[in-house]
């Protein structure tokens, strides 16, 4: 179907199992996959030193691959932000490769968006998603497979319950009564807080001002995700925009200590200090289940009743 190029722009590539099991499974439906020479290269805690991964990256820019996939997220590429080769990488999506990753790709993903207005996909790793033991998700296949086709034209989910009251508060009617919440020609921007936040004050965030900013997070407490946040919130980058997607926050412990602070008490704290919409269960994130997301790209947003699409096409 396509040729999809492999590379780890970020932390080493700890589980080879699921690497390989990853690779056979694109294999096996139908794409061409070629897994970059420095793949599976080991430095410290990073997929080889600063200078083997921004060759890695070039390497992915020059394949003329109609994906290029990461292996993996971690840790590592804000520190290759100053020297990263934004030109080629842009060039490379003028010609059609799809650069696909979420995590720590948040970094190159904002900083191109940033240097150069490119797009790119938030998207699976290869490891996590499609070399997970169990059989990879169904809609994250299926949303990778209308990606590189080049047939997806937006997403849709229907949010929580919890939802609907901050809705009708907003518009200042009942449940019931809430009229549909669209947003048009907003530019779609996002991904890992913790590494969006690290960019902040930097060159290497976009200035975007009316758009849609998706966030999601894992390993991070319900306090530490109000902390960074509260930093966007600060920073006067969340009033700027027209909506806020927020989708998996998971794989944290809390303690007797929060005695009942939860991921609950940060949205609901948060919908108070802004004026901007912020809507939950977004299908994105650490989880199976992820949607395909373009940064970078104008997008509209139509929220009727619990039904929320966004659509690019």
């Amino acid at each position: 179907m396509s040729h999809i190029y492999i590379y780890s722009p970020s932390s080493a590539v700890r589980d080879k199992a699921a690497f390989k099991r990853g690779v056979n499974r694109l294999k096996t439906l139908g794409h061409e996959v070629e897994v970059d020479e420095a793949a599976l290269t080991s430095h410290m805690r990073f997929a080889g030193d600063d200078a083997t991964r921004l060759a890695a990256v070039a390497r992915a820019a020059a394949s003329g691959a109609d994906v290029a996939l990461i292996s993996r997220g971690g840790y590592g590429l804000t520190r290759l932000l100053p020297e990263l080769p934004y030109k080629q990488i842009a060039k490379a999506v003028e010609k059609g490769t799809r650069f696909v990753g979420l995590s720590d790709f948040t970094a190159l993903q904002c900083s191109l968006l940033a240097k150069t207005g490119a797009t790119t996909w938030a998207g699976p790793a290869l490891g996590e998603d499609f070399g997970c033991e169990d059989t990879p998700d169904d809609i994250m296949e299926a949303c990778f497979d209308d990606m590189v086709c080049g047939q997806g034209e937006g997403t849709g989910w229907q949010l929580p319950k919890s939802d609907l009251p901050a809705l009708a508060a907003r518009a200042k009617k009942p449940v019931e009564e809430t009229p549909p919440l669209q947003v048009r020609n907003a530019t779609l921007w996002g991904g890992n807080l913790s590494v969006l936040c690290s960019l902040v004050g930097t060159p290497w965030l976009p200035k975007v001002k009316g758009g849609i900013l998706f966030l999601e997070d894992v390993n991070e407490h319900p306090y530490r995700i109000e902390r960074q946040l509260t930093q966007l919130l600060h920073a006067g980058i969340l009033e700027e925009q027209k909506a806020v997607l927020l989708g998996a926050f998971n794989r944290y412990k809390v303690s007797l200590h929060d005695r009942g602070f939860k991921l609950q008490t940060v949205v609901d704290w948060l919908r108070s200090k802004t004026k901007t919409p912020v809507l939950t269960g977004l299908p994105f994130g650490h989880v199976p289940t992820k949607v395909m997301l373009p940064v970078g790209q104008k997008v509209e947003l139509l929220v009727q009743g619990r039904d929320a699409l966004v659509f690019w096409g």
